[in-house]
């Protein structure tokens, strides 16, 4: 019995299917469900969604912007308040709740590691040491590890460039610390964990160095661990 004669009355093959019945069964073209089809572009999809959301969580959630200068230490974000920084430094900021400083009024830096590479812990005792860029103010600050202000036992959280006490030779040393120590003092948390983290924010008011290209080369104090309890 010939394929024509169990074909339905009127019922022909088209040239298409012709040219792949002559065809090995091994090399003949595969023909997927259309609903097999649109499941696995669904799923495709799917994946990739939630790769592209997964990943802009986690930079937002991590709270550092993108495009960040490294001087020691140190972090400066220099396009941060400008039209130039880039979305996910914009949905931090807005997260947080954060304005940052525009280029005409300063530059924040931040620090969230000693000079030994090892996370700030605000039940450690650090010493920050060396000297600052040029400006005409500066403020250091202690900030938990979200960038939130905490409580002190003198009840400040920062030291002014204008009332630090210096070395002749213009450097200075800070002692940050949860309990009362001599000379310059920046109190950290009355009562936190490890856990808690801990930043320290250098802010430069009226300085020249706004820019990445500026801060190249420019010193920085340095952050140095003296002991934990």
């Amino acid at each position: 019995m010939t394929d024509a004669s169990i074909r339905p009355p009127g019922q022909t093959h088209s040239e298409a299917d012709w040219y792949d019945e002559k065809l090995p069964i091994a090399i003949r073209p595969h023909r997927s469900h259309p609903l097999r089809t649109l499941a696995t572009v669904t799923l495709v999809v799917a994946l990739a969604s939630l790769l592209g959301i997964s990943s802009a969580y986690f930079v937002i959630e991590r709270e550092q912007p993108l495009d960040a200068v490294t001087i020691g230490s140190w972090q400066a974000y220099p396009k941060a308040g400008t039209a130039d920084a880039d979305p996910y430094s914009v949905a931090i900021y807005t997260r947080g709740a954060v304005v940052p400083l525009a280029s005409g009024e300063g530059l924040a830096l931040v620090a969230r590691e000693d000079r030994a590479g090892h996370v700030l812990d605000p039940t450690c005792i650090y010493r920050i040491a060396g000297q600052t860029p040029s400006a005409r103010l500066w403020t250091l600050t202690a900030v938990d590890g979200h960038g939130r202000l905490v409580e002190t036992l003198p009840g400040r959280v920062h030291l002014a460039s204008q009332n630090l006490l210096r070395n002749p030779d213009g450097t200075f040393e800070v002692t940050a610390a949860r309990n009362p120590h001599s000379g310059n003092w920046l109190p950290l948390a009355a009562t936190a964990n490890a856990s808690d983290g801990l930043r320290f924010v250098l802010r430069l008011y009226d300085a020249p160095v706004t820019t990445g290209a500026a801060l190249d080369g420019v010193g920085m104090p340095t952050i140095e661990r003296l002991g934990c309890p």
